[in-house]
């Protein structure tokens, strides 16, 4: 069996992993909040910003995560089209399903059960299939997926949950650090359920080190989240700062007044 080490670089990844997820969160609630106070494009708009903001934070908290894994005895590759771009996928697109359940949603309790239910196996799919990424001399099992597919169904409805009731900046802050916990301890709730059986050889593996993807991972999250906040504090709000209309809702009140 070979040892696999979690945090090969210390509490680095850990705290950047966290920080990634938090960092998508916030931009996914807040998004989120305030498309629950438009109507139309303008809410399907923001519930899609959203969706790819939270998918985007936790794919790069698993990747980030990644980095500090080492396996004794072995490598470690990725797939890149698997990890990076399926990975993806899969992520905004099972995220955006339990974003618009609960943004489109009448029954809030069973939107927010579909929404975090959908989401939750979506998390918990994009990590088994990043997982599936992996290449290295030997094999890899899981143990107790299922305590890993429930973390993830938990931290997915309390995500939902807290955009239907966070309105103010503070309490966006603190669900989304929450969020960021959540979804990082469904992370590695799911590695410690990992075994390795290392075969040595010397053969050369497949794929791409995980450091080759920190520069362009880097540079396209970046522009992305500054993009994405850019979008969220430039956009028109449903209501100006005395509560009244903003924007071109606002022209026939003014108009008639």
């Amino acid at each position: 069996m070979g040892h696999l080490d979690h945090a090969a670089y210390g509490r680095l990844t850990p705290a950047l992993s966290h920080a990634m997820a938090s960092v998508g969160a916030a931009l996914g609630l807040r998004c989120t909040v305030r498309a629950l106070a438009a109507t139309g494009a303008a809410r399907r708009n923001r519930l899609l910003t959203a969706a790819s903001a939270i998918g985007t934070g936790i794919w790069t908290m698993h990747f980030v995560a990644m980095l500090g894994s080492h396996v004794t005895g072995t490598e470690i590759r990725h797939d890149v089209p698997l990890m990076t771009l399926l990975g993806l996928v899969v992520a905004v697109v099972v995220v955006g399903a339990g974003v618009l359940a609960v943004g489109y949603g009448q029954g809030r309790g069973s939107a927010l059960a579909v929404g975090g239910l959908t989401t939750g196996l979506g998390v918990a799919g994009m990590h088994y299939l990043a997982m599936a990424a992996l290449r290295l001399h030997g094999s890899v099992s899981h143990d107790a997926a299922a305590v890993a597919l429930s973390v993830a169904v938990a931290a997915a409805t309390a995500a939902l949950w807290a955009a239907l009731h966070t309105r103010t900046p503070a309490a966006v802050a603190i669900a989304s650090l929450a969020m960021g916990t959540a979804v990082s301890s469904m992370h590695y709730t799911g590695m410690a359920a990992v075994a390795v059986r290392v075969v040595p050889s010397d053969r050369a593996l497949p794929g791409a080190t995980a450091m080759r993807f920190v520069f362009p991972l880097a540079v396209g999250l970046g522009s992305y989240l500054f993009l994405t906040a850019a979008f969220d504090v430039l956009s028109p709000t449903a209501a100006g700062p005395a509560g009244a209309p903003s924007g071109p809702a606002a022209t026939p009140a003014a108009a008639a007044r």
